[in-house]
């Protein structure tokens, strides 16, 4: 299924960084980081047991009549058989009213789940250029990045990445071997310990306002020998570096051979621009919200547009999709329903038609105008757009929080857990799968005259 997205074109994953180069806002306060933590909740947090046994409860179709019950039973085993007959999916578990993944279920009209039944808004690229790796390069790296993953320092990264967005990064970093790589946003340093299994030997720069170091009074903590931090006392937040001036120190000349991950929770519109400014082309955001989410601007929330295919929303309160977005609340903690996206005047884009910024500190009211031309400057700019797809289907990896119907289809499809066994997944524990918001790489250039 990925293979349809991606390019067909595959190289070697060394240095990719050959395309023009370009740059993006926010003031980030020492407190803001620790005050914020709870912002957003764990993105690690245990799934609930009662959602869990009511995802599956639905998903197999459990009903209290029996004669429903034995119907749904035969039905089942004969799948099982079919499947068994066909040596190629294991059991899958499947929403009780969701028509697209039930006609999946079977086969049928050559429709993959309920992944992205509610729309994934994908940004445009300029020239509609996309990434070089295929489906199969990620299947291979997660492979070799599980193993990897155990080893972690910190094991309980409770308000920072899970599993999903710590492989996204890796891979990332590892495919495109950039001379130097920049964090926004370090936490306890989780991210910093990502990117240097990813490059072993490659300089880091670290903005963050707390020392990861001080975390190692409370617990795991992981500070780096090669890495640069501006934090603390030194702290300057990414939008006030003079970047030349930083870069020339690490001998690097060539902007477009930098990686920057933003990790941050600020407006990424204002990001955007500070970074096109300094002249850098790879980017990576973390927390690319989806609309209706999150604590601040997101470039997922920039790209729902109408005139995009998957973007856009009615707040109508008898649509089909506040029946569907009303029904997957009850099994998904992250689902929005309709009261949740529209705001006053039915605003629904950004979050209930604000501008997120500095973890939920500073909200601006926009209008759907200024959300349209903003969507149109980042379409301006972009080479690249890709999201970072979940690594395993939620029956897979019973996760609880975000909503499938508004995520890319995942690495390892729902049903495939000889895959998901052999690539070691099943040895995670289950609340590492729990942080995926859609992580986001962009390459960016200036404007076309």
């Amino acid at each position: 299924m990925l293979d349809r997205a991606f390019s067909a074109r595959r190289t070697q994953p060394h240095s990719l960084f050959d395309v023009p180069t370009s740059s993006a806002v926010s003031d980030v306060s020492p407190d803001a980081e620790s005050a914020d933590l709870l912002a957003d909740e764990s993105k690690t947090k245990k799934p609930h047991l009662y959602v869990l046994a009511s995802n599956y409860m639905s998903r197999l179709g459990l009903v209290k009549s029996p004669c429903l019950c034995l119907s749904l039973c035969l039905l089942l085993s004969v799948f099982i058989l079919f499947s068994l007959m066909l040596n190629s999916r294991s059991f899958v578990c499947l929403s009780s009213y969701d028509p697209i993944s039930r006609a999946s279920f079977f086969g049928l009209d050559g429709l993959d789940s309920d992944f992205g039944s509610l729309g994934v808004p994908w940004c445009r690229s300029k020239q509609g250029k996309t990434v070089e790796w295929t489906s199969k390069d990620l299947v291979k790296g997660l492979e070799e990045f599980v193993p990897i993953y155990e080893t972690r320092p910190i094991k309980n990264n409770m308000h920072g990445m899970g599993f999903d967005h710590s492989f996204g990064l890796w891979f990332i970093a590892q495919w495109l071997r950039p001379d130097i790589m920049i964090e926004s946003g370090a936490f306890k340093g989780h991210s910093t310990w990502v990117m240097r299994q990813a490059m072993p030997d490659t300089p880091i720069i670290s903005l963050t306002p707390r020392h990861p170091e001080k975390y190692l009074k409370k617990g795991p903590a992981y500070v780096d020998e090669n890495c640069t931090y501006f934090a603390g006392k030194d702290f300057v937040d990414f939008g006030s570096v003079d970047w030349e001036r930083v870069l020339k120190k690490h001998g690097i000349s060539d902007f477009s051979k930098v990686l920057v991950f933003f990790d941050d929770h600020q407006n990424e519109l204002k990001r955007l621009k500070q970074a096109l400014k300094a002249g850098f082309n790879h980017l990576i955001f973390e927390d690319n919200y989806d609309t209706g989410t999150g604590d601040h601007y997101s470039l997922r929330q920039i790209c729902d547009q109408f005139f995009i295919r998957g973007g856009g929303h009615s707040c109508f309160k008898d649509s089909d999709e506040a029946r569907i977005r009303s029904k997957r609340k009850k099994f998904w903690e992250k689902a929005v329903d309709i009261d949740e996206l529209c705001g006053p005047h039915e605003a629904w884009w950004g979050v209930r038609g604000e501008m997120r910024d500095n973890f939920n500190h500073n909200n601006t009211p926009i209008s759907y105008g200024e959300h349209f031309q903003n969507s149109r400057f980042v379409e301006s700019i972009l080479d690249v757009y890709w999201e970072l797809p979940p690594a395993a289907g939620p029956s897979l990896t019973h996760q609880t929080r975000y909503d499938p119907a508004r995520a890319p289809t995942p690495i390892v499809e729902d049903g495939r857990y000889r895959m998901f066994k052999r690539l070691g997944l099943d040895r995670l524990e289950r609340s590492v799968f729990n942080g995926y918001t859609q992580m986001v790489y962009l390459q960016i250039s200036k404007p076309e005259t």
